[in-house]
């Protein structure tokens, strides 16, 4: 398989094992009762997004089922709210950290790919093994996030390059040909876990249609009396027959469609008036196998996504190239339930979330979110977009309706361990052991009755004696304590005095902290 070499490539492969394990500190929480729930399961996190990627390990290694990205796309543009030239000062300073002297030797080319290594990296881990990874780039960078990618997920695990037309009607951006196209490069953890995909039906046209519906332009009553197989007269809320056309031919729409056959038997068709002459109409459901296509040039563009922001914020300059909520949610809708979490480690303007929140709201959907940005419009952009966007946004005939729905706003707090490799005793003693349990188990920490049980595993106990102000010795008098019964027990602490018989005849192993706590 080809490989893809840049300067300082051997400096990044494995640095998402040597990013500091941060704490995710709440600081607020948006849309809940906190009165009796203290945090969202939806998350919006302020921080840089390779150690806050490191952060989300423990509770979500595995089970993120669609992760939407908008890197940036490495245009040279100095003027871009991220910089997109990657030129960011704290970019920069991680470079020369991680990188070295080489990477004042660097082209844009090979920062961009030292950025995004370490950061796919994570996103594959938090990626569930029936999930998919969905990329926005353009030309600049395509070729080199396709190998990058290739290399990470598996060449087998390649899905396709989505195109989507951001601009319609032409432009001038461009010296030679007018670029009206870019990429959503899209991949899963293991293609063959994945399920068919499939389309649901358009709720942009049903939407169109309630609205409508809302407003009292329909007759919600649909009348039908069946004519022969495949022949259905349509009778209208005034007893009349609506007929095909002027010679009376009755309707025959099922000859051509069939599968709209148990739709009519399930009443799903409208009988309208407009203009004084009955109307059917049936409700639009793709056809039964229809794939995703690869090619969209009928969502929402670029302009439209400007549009949208001005409507929430009435500010016309807020994001440059942001992503029309449309967008996301077809993406969104390709591979996830209603019960799926969806992250976002590029958040930019909130776009992810509001696309969530509105495919919950036509669905009665569950779906979570996580978003991470690393600027400081963190909260007064992309959090205030998704607050808007719950509770409702706009004026007059251009007022949009709330969806509903909550978060917990994050900020990344201090390093589980202090460059000494001591551990940080100002961390809440739950998140370590969140730590400790999830480095043994890779499974979410659930905290236990028991003092020093972090929780029980294939007949194995774990238990983490540690006190932030004494020294902890296993010895046999803590041992007497110990309350869950297990064939092997992994006990954490400073000392042990256990003689081997002992350790041997209980099937004890003994890790020293904080030597032994695996960094991952």
């Amino acid at each position: 398989m080809p490989t893809l070499n840049w300067i300082g490539k051997e400096k990044v492969i494995n640095h998402h094992q040597d990013v500091p394990f941060k704490i995710l500190e709440p600081q607020y929480t948006f849309g809940l009762d906190t009165k009796t729930d203290n945090t969202s399961e939806n998350k919006i996190i302020h921080g840089d997004n390779l150690e806050a990627l490191k952060s989300l390990l423990p509770e979500y290694e595995g089970k993120i089922k669609c992760i939407y990205i908008d890197p940036p796309y490495n245009t040279g543009n100095e003027g871009w709210v991220y910089n997109d030239n990657v030129s960011h000062p704290k970019l920069k300073k991680w470079l020369g950290q991680v990188v070295g002297k080489e990477s004042e030797d660097l082209s844009r080319h090979d920062k961009w790919l030292c950025m995004m290594y370490p950061r796919l990296k994570l996103l594959y881990k938090l990626l569930a093994d029936d999930g998919a990874i969905f990329i926005s780039i353009d030309d600049n960078e395509q070729a080199n996030l396709k190998l990058v990618c290739d290399e990470i997920f598996g060449v087998g695990n390649f899905i396709t390059s989505i195109v989507w037309q951001k601009k319609k009607g032409g432009g001038n951006d461009s010296k030679y040909i007018a670029v009206e196209h870019e990429y959503v490069v899209c991949y899963s953890k293991n293609k063959k876990q994945l399920e068919n995909w499939f389309l649901p039906y358009d709720e942009k046209y049903l939407k169109r249609y309630k609205e409508e519906d809302e407003k009292g332009k329909y007759f919600w009553d649909t009348f039908m009396r069946a004519s022969g197989k495949q022949y259905y007269q349509i009778i209208c809320p005034d007893g009349s027959v609506l007929e095909n056309d002027k010679n009376g031919n009755k309707l025959s729409w099922l000859r051509s469609e069939p599968r709209f056959l148990s739709d009519l038997e399930k009443g799903e068709i409208r009988i309208i008036k407009l203009k004084g002459e009955w109307s059917v109409h049936f409700k639009q459901y793709m056809s039964s196998g229809k794939k995703p296509r690869s090619i969209l040039t009928d969502l929402a563009n670029n302009s439209n996504a400007k549009q949208e922001l001005f409507d929430i914020f009435l500010e016309q300059k807020i994001f440059d190239y942001s992503k029309p909520h449309e967008l996301i949610s077809h993406i969104i809708s390709i591979n996830t339930d209603k019960n799926s979490i969806i992250l976002d480690s590029f958040a930019g303007s909130g776009t992810t979330a509001h696309a969530v929140l509105n495919l919950n709201k036509q669905d009665s959907g569950n779906r979570k979110y996580i978003l991470v940005e690393m600027e400081d419009y963190a909260n007064t952009i992309t959090a205030e977009r998704v607050k808007r966007v719950i509770n409702g946004y706009g004026e007059g005939t251009k007022s949009v309706e709330g969806t509903g729905g909550d978060f917990t706003y994050y900020e990344l707090g201090d390093s589980l361990f202090l460059d000494n490799g001591f551990l940080n005793e100002s961390v809440v003693l739950d998140k370590i052991h969140q730590y400790v349990w999830y480095s043994e188990t890779k499974e979410p920490y659930s905290k236990e009755k028991e003092n020093y049980l972090l929780g029980a595993k294939n007949d194995t106990a774990y238990y983490f004696y540690y006190n932030k102000d004494s020294i902890t010795t296993l010895d046999e008098r803590f041992l007497r304590s110990i309350k869950t019964k297990a064939n092997q027990y992994i006990i954490y602490a400073d000392n042990c005095l256990l003689p081997q018989s002992i350790i041997d005849k209980y099937n004890i192993v003994f890790k020293k902290i904080p030597r032994d706590i695996t960094r991952f």
